[in-house]
């Protein structure tokens, strides 16, 4: 009841319309940008560059700039590097299925490497979950537009994420101090837990990754990353309690979230109404995910969803039969990783007193 009792309350505010605000205008210029271009094929690489506004939400102007700088580095090296893997299928004369498998091994070295550097640059939020989304969701384009395009698209997407995230000292009553942040200094213990959260990243996401593409060969459908994704979402947190309680609330958010996609869909919205839904969608995820996690994953559902459908349109009804079981698997996997080490720890203890 207690874990219950947690799971559906909802913490205090503490100006979380501010970092939702930035969130929501850094995704939507871009994107609305793009619309009256005619580049709906590059939205992608804009959505995920946009992905920089998250980090450093509550820290004063130049540790924030300092944060979302190495954040933004971090995600436009994953970007460059998903654009590649797309071409490397091809290059290599892979077929379809031998493709899908090196993009799950890719997607998995990309899981563990990435939670490592978040540890090792002391990012928040902590973990890899938005640059699995990003190299899976791009790596798996079919038709990718130029490199250098995309590039631009993401390169320049960052910036005004940067921009948009100091954007408030034009107020005097908004300005904080321009003081350069402290050397990271790690210790021991840090560098070795950032290891083992990379291994747990590794293991989660390569398991989620590797069910999901097997059932689905099976079973008929796709998505495969999808899983990995949901996989990681219990990794993070001090206890396992709160890890459990992630899983489960990232199941039922989507369930959610996937009945206000249906909703969405069924208006046909034009493209720079989708994308103003878009923008909707980033505030509300950012002005809860804090404070109430299934809430911000009915928020977080639509978004990503929509995001794909904007580049690779296709069917409504795959899209959300796709989602809830990919999200299943993942989650599924995710608590395992979580619970096993402990489970094998009283198993230990167990047969050593005996």
């Amino acid at each position: 009841m207690k874990m219950f009792t947690e799971m559906f309350s909802i913490g205090p505010g503490n100006k979380d319309h501010h970092p939702a605000l930035r969130c929501a205008v850094g995704v939507f210029v871009p994107l609305i940008t793009l619309v009256l271009l005619g580049r709906l094929d590059l939205a992608i690489f804009a959505s995920f560059g946009a992905f920089t506004g998250i980090y450093g939400r509550g820290e004063p102007h130049a540790v924030r700039f300092m944060l979302q700088l190495r954040a933004g580095l971090l995600m436009l090296l994953v970007i460059f590097l998903a654009a590649l893997a797309a071409r490397m299928g091809p290059a290599m004369g892979l077929d379809a299925a031998a493709h899908t498998w090196l993009l799950v091994l890719a997607t998995t070295l990309v899981a563990g490497a990435c939670s490592v550097a978040i540890s090792w640059l002391r990012l928040r939020p902590a973990g890899s979950l938005f640059h699995i989304f990003a190299f899976a969701a791009i790596a798996s384009i079919p038709n990718q537009p130029p490199l250098w395009e995309g590039m631009l698209v993401a390169v320049l997407t960052t910036v005004f994420a940067l921009l948009v995230g100091f954007s408030s000292r034009i107020l005097p009553s908004h300005r904080t101090p321009w003081t350069r942040p402290p050397r990271i200094r790690r210790t021991a213990a840090e560098k070795r837990t950032a290891w083992l959260e990379g291994f747990g990243y590794l293991v989660a996401a390569g398991l989620a990754g590797s069910l999901a593409t097997w059932a689905g060969g099976q079973l008929g459908f796709g998505h495969n990353y999808w899983a990995m994704v949901a996989a990681v979402v219990p990794l993070v947190g001090h206890t396992t309690r709160h890890r459990v309680r992630r899983g489960i609330q990232r199941i039922i958010g989507t369930v959610l979230g996937l009945a206000l996609l249906a909703v969405i869909l069924l208006l046909n919205l034009a493209p720079w109404q989708i994308v103003l839904v878009i923008a909707l969608c980033q505030f509300g995820a950012e002005l809860f995910i804090a404070r109430q996690y299934v809430l911000a994953q009915i928020f977080v559902t639509p978004l990503a969803l929509i995001s794909t459908l904007l580049v690779v349109p296709a069917s409504p009804t795959i899209l959300l039969r796709d989602r809830i079981i990919e999200t299943v698997i993942g989650a599924a996997v995710g608590v395992s990783v979580v619970l096993v080490p402990g489970a094998w720890r009283r198993v230990r203890q167990r047969t050593t007193t005996a």
